[in-house]
């Protein structure tokens, strides 16, 4: 069973509790960009803001901490009703520990990994999370170009996961549309974090429709 997860990074943050209304029916997550200025570029939500969509939605979070030793944040984030919390390898200095107190918060626990760090990065701590997030593109931006070398990479981490019979599973994020989703769920993920494909429309019901669909061209 595929997911797709809507990225609020293309939504209209003036009206975000709208925006979120409009898909939350459709999907079982949504995700949410939280970028420091340090880590990438841009700065976006921070907690508070994650706890005011907990509080006014009803769709449950996947929440993509783009910071710099986000060990410090863990606490807030959690707190503020995150139900799924990934972490970049790139950013954290103590992996395994970040890892384990996300999981001691009662939340689901990710590794990202940027485009040029390779899946052997967390090979040692593969076996303690929930979730891979493999980015499709750099990070720090809405509306990229999808990564086609990527592809191979998904189709390595899946190999890896299943050869040791792990319950992980692979999520990519970054220039998601019904052409690249195929390609992705072909190599091994699971979970589609789509910007622009489902925000840039105006009907976010069939924008959704029009990427599960897509999942049945892969074969």
């Amino acid at each position: 069973m595929i997911k797709i997860l809507p990225s609020i990074l293309s939504a209209d943050f003036a009206r975000l509790a709208d925006e979120i209304h409009e898909v939350e029916e459709d999907v079982d997550l949504i995700h949410v960009d939280v970028m420091d200025g340090h880590f990438v570029p841009e700065i976006t939500l921070g907690a508070g803001a994650v706890h005011a969509i907990h509080q006014s939605n009803l769709v449950a979070m996947d929440v993509h901490l783009m910071v710099n030793e986000p060990i410090h944040l863990l606490p807030s984030f959690i707190k503020a009703g995150a139900e799924y919390i990934s972490v970049h390898a790139e950013a954290c200095t103590h992996l395994h520990r970040v890892v384990q107190l996300i999981k001691e918060g009662g939340v689901k626990a990710g590794v990202a990994l940027n485009p040029a760090t390779p899946v052997s990065a967390i090979e040692p701590i593969l076996n303690d999370i929930d979730y891979l997030l493999i980015m499709t593109v750099n990070p720090g931006y809405g509306g990229q170009t999808f990564i086609y070398n990527m592809v191979n990479k998904i189709k390595q981490a899946h190999e890896r996961i299943v050869s040791q019979n792990l319950p992980v599973t692979i999520e990519v994020d970054g220039g998601i549309n019904s052409e690249t989703l195929p390609l992705c769920l072909k190599a091994g993920a699971s979970m589609f974090v789509a910007g622009s494909a489902v925000f840039g429309r105006k009907n976010r019901h069939q924008a959704i429709e029009e990427l599960v669909r897509s999942a049945g061209t892969h074969n």
